[in-house]
């Protein structure tokens, strides 16, 4: 009679699977928090436990169906620990005459073979590796789970979601509260390749609309460059309806206004110019000396 596997190795098993489980088909990661989850836990380990309470009831009622030595045989076994018989099944060699009773009637040229059994740990890697495979398939091929795209989709209702929530309370951007940060220059440069660049060109050097690198402008209605551009973003060119009150019209926030407008400060201040020479479309309007002031 073999010796029973322990409970607990059942219960680790089980919670382990039903981790497993809900990582895979969970719509999002809060199930520990979840009375379902640990519900589900508890009653699985209650049926563990009674499951273990019979199979003590049987294994009783065979154990007194034993002879004396087959008792003996038995205790000895059961007195050995669990993890300790793992070990063994593993890596512990035989005794030369444990040798002789496995040994294969067979061989050649001196080599001979050995009737082992497969250690207990590699055949449960094997089956958990087996069901491991069937669940991810199911899951990959009938659910979101491992889908790159779909993760992708939900990520990114989330962040879109958590810029919306903070959109609500966060402070408005207007022409009075507006600053420079150079913080907002790479994010503002994306910001002016997306509504910007089809007038004004790569690199702001001028196409349909003016070279905003250069020192001559057309519309002058702030003191400071940043602002100006600010203001025109919100109200539009007087001169010209193609450029539109983007703010106004809602293509773009207050603060999405503030980086392009960081962007274009910085490569009309803080960079060389592009001139005719290099691409650049003639100078329009009259030349400006903005106040050192981009607030």
């Amino acid at each position: 009679m073999k010796t029973r596997t322990p409970i607990s190795i059942y219960i680790a098993a089980t919670i382990g699977l039903t981790i497993m489980a809900f990582e895979m088909f969970a719509q999002d990661s809060g199930y520990f928090y979840s009375p379902f989850f640990w519900a589900l836990i508890l009653i699985t380990t209650i049926l563990l436990l009674i499951m273990n309470s019979i199979g003590d009831l049987v294994e009783n009622e065979r154990f007194s169906r034993l002879s004396e030595e087959e008792r003996k045989e038995y205790l000895n076994e059961k007195n050995v620990p669990y993890y300790q018989k793992l070990w063994n099944s593993a890596f512990k060699k035989q005794s030369a005459t444990e040798e002789k009773d496995i040994l294969i009637d067979h061989g050649f040229d001196g080599i001979t073979e050995l009737d082992n059994s497969l250690p207990k740990w590699w055949i449960g890697l094997f089956w958990f590796g087996c069901v491991f495979c069937a669940v991810y398939l199911f899951a990959f091929a009938f659910t979101d789970y491992a889908h790159p795209e779909a993760e992708l989709n939900k990520e990114t209702k989330t962040m879109l979601a958590s810029i919306t929530e903070y959109e609500k309370t966060a402070l408005q951007i207007n022409l009075e509260t507006a600053k420079y940060s150079a913080d907002n220059i790479a994010e503002g440069e994306q910001l002016f390749k997306t509504n910007c660049v089809t007038c004004h060109g790569d690199g702001a050097k001028g196409g349909i609309g003016p070279n905003l690198t250069d020192t001559h402008w057309i519309n002058i209605k702030e003191k400071s460059l940043f602002k100006n551009v600010f203001w025109m973003l919100e109200n539009g060119s007087p001169n010209n309806p193609t450029m539109r009150p983007f703010i106004k019209e809602g293509t773009i926030t207050g603060r999405d206004a503030e980086k392009i407008a960081a962007y274009v400060y910085h490569i009309n201040q803080e960079t060389t110019p592009i001139t005719e020479a290099q691409g650049g479309a003639a100078p329009q309007g009259e030349e400006v000396k903005w106040e050192n002031n981009n607030e």
